[in-house]
């Protein structure tokens, strides 16, 4: 297949096939008059690059999973290489999830201690379809604002 079905077919762009080809990823064979030509095995190899890099791995970080698939095994993570990779990419994470608790643990101490030294204490929450503190009543239903809307961002 050429490289717009292999691109349209795995979900991206000519544009990365070629990237990724010049980073060694990707392999082109040449038909006779000189364009790129590619098979099922190529659209695995970027199925699989696809799904590490939605799960988070840098595109360097799939090359052994890639070199795993091509040295002809069923799965790209049935090589050491790439549990090797997995097991750094889960350390990584773990590091990661550690910080955020760090940071909400100090995000939520600042909120008590903000709340403390507000004159009169923490403003209390109001019910629904109770008067609000500002003499608003609060209408019922989803709010317009807040972590669970887009917040007029449109996602």
């Amino acid at each position: 297949m050429r490289i717009g079905e292999l691109a349209e077919r795995a979900g991206t762009t000519t544009r990365t096939l070629r990237y990724y080809e010049s980073r060694g990823l990707l392999a082109a064979r040449r038909t006779e008059n000189g364009y790129r030509d590619y098979d099922e095995d190529d659209l695995r190899l970027l199925q699989q690059i696809r799904t590490l890099q939605d799960f988070g791995f840098e595109l360097e970080e799939t090359r052994p999973f890639v070199e795993c698939l091509r040295a002809g095994h069923p799965a790209g993570d049935a090589c050491p290489a790439s549990i090797a990779v997995y097991r750094r990419k889960l350390a990584e994470l773990d590091g990661l999830i550690d910080q955020l608790r760090t940071v909400r643990a100090q995000v939520g101490a600042q909120l008590l201690r903000a709340e403390a030294e507000l004159p009169g204490g923490p403003e209390p929450l109001c019910q629904l379809g109770h008067e609000h503190p500002t003499g608003r009543e609060s209408a019922p239903g989803p709010p317009t604002t807040g972590p669970l809307t887009t917040g007029g961002r449109g996602r």
